[in-house]
């Protein structure tokens, strides 16, 4: 009885986690749409967007698309991002018990592996979405390609050589997740641990719970968030744009040089367009996107654990 009991409430905690992670991804990403398009615009040169800046692109979707279309491409964002960040969150939590085990409580290592590891476990599973919702985004009103989600998919898996097409620009996503995931939830949880151990009266609360554990508040846990983003999208940002050009490649016939692999399309960048306005391009928007997204991201998951009864504060010794 013990043990079914036990079982139970294992699964019981994972099931609150990914319905707690998935609402966290779907908040986050919602939140920054429109920037998450022009990105993609900006990206990938898109011939109508890409003379613009971030505020000028923005204006111009509207003035050209319309309103809505700051969000085009979002459904199918919405369809991924559940999966993801249930996915992602979820097996952090379950990462961050082994590798605590093997490497105590203390260790930054275990820290940074359990966030690479959430963030590549949910990039295996959910990678054919960011694809498609990547070709969705990158459409302009009156030059569609696609209708949907499902006609995406079904163009490119047989226009496109089968399924190798929906994981176009997976080599550089995994090669960038490592980074960006494990530095991601790395530095939140160091600037969390910081936080309650140095600054308590300022940033943080007592556990709903009533457990004498502490917990971040609201401000706090954005800050922390934000930052752990920005840091994050810093190391990982050459590979972010390497991948989108690899899966817009087939969009354009003067773009399909890009998407012959991981090497030769971080080259071609290069060349082309060096590192500022190739590699890093888009880079400005990334961080007025990246941060807000990380810190509604992990504020949003604290706040349902904290709702769904996960968290029971943090005891600081």
């Amino acid at each position: 009885m013990a043990v079914k009991a036990e079982h139970k409430s294992s699964l019981e905690l994972v099931l609150k986690s990914i319905l707690a992670g998935g609402v966290a991804g779907m908040c986050s990403k919602t939140a920054v749409a429109p920037l998450d398009r022009i990105k993609i615009l900006l990206q990938a040169h898109n011939k109508h967007y890409q003379h613009l800046g971030v505020f000028g692109g923005l204006r111009e979707i509207v003035h050209r698309e319309k309103f809505f279309a700051l969000y085009k491409g979002n459904g199918a964002q919405m369809v991924r991002i559940f999966p993801y960040g249930a996915t992602q969150f979820t097996a952090f939590e379950l990462y961050k018990k082994l590798f605590t085990n093997l490497l105590g409580s203390n260790s930054h290592a275990a820290k940074f592996l359990s966030g690479a590891g959430a963030g590549v476990t949910a990039v295996l599973l959910t990678y054919p979405l960011d694809t498609i919702r990547a070709r969705l985004a990158f459409q302009v009103t009156g030059e569609h390609v696609y209708t949907g989600i499902l006609h995406a998919a079904v163009t490119m898996f047989k226009q496109e050589g089968g399924i190798r097409a929906l994981y176009q620009g997976f080599v550089p996503t995994l090669c960038g997740m490592v980074p960006y995931a494990g530095l991601s939830f790395y530095c939140f949880e160091n600037l969390k641990f910081l936080c309650m151990k140095y600054l308590p009266g300022h940033t943080c609360g007592p556990c709903p719970r009533n457990t004498g554990g502490l917990v971040l508040l609201l401000p706090a846990k954005l800050l922390c968030g934000g930052l752990a983003g920005a840091v994050a999208q810093s190391f990982s940002y050459p590979l972010d744009v390497t991948r989108r050009r690899m899966q817009l490649a087939m969009m354009n016939p003067d773009t399909r040089k890009y998407g012959s692999g991981m090497v030769k399309t971080i080259t071609l960048i290069y060349r082309q367009h060096g590192v500022l306005r190739g590699l890093y391009r888009g880079m400005t928007i990334n961080y007025l996107r990246a941060v807000p997204m990380a810190a509604v991201s992990f504020t949003t998951y604290e706040l349902m654990k904290q709702l769904l009864g996960l968290d029971t504060g943090m005891k600081i010794t």
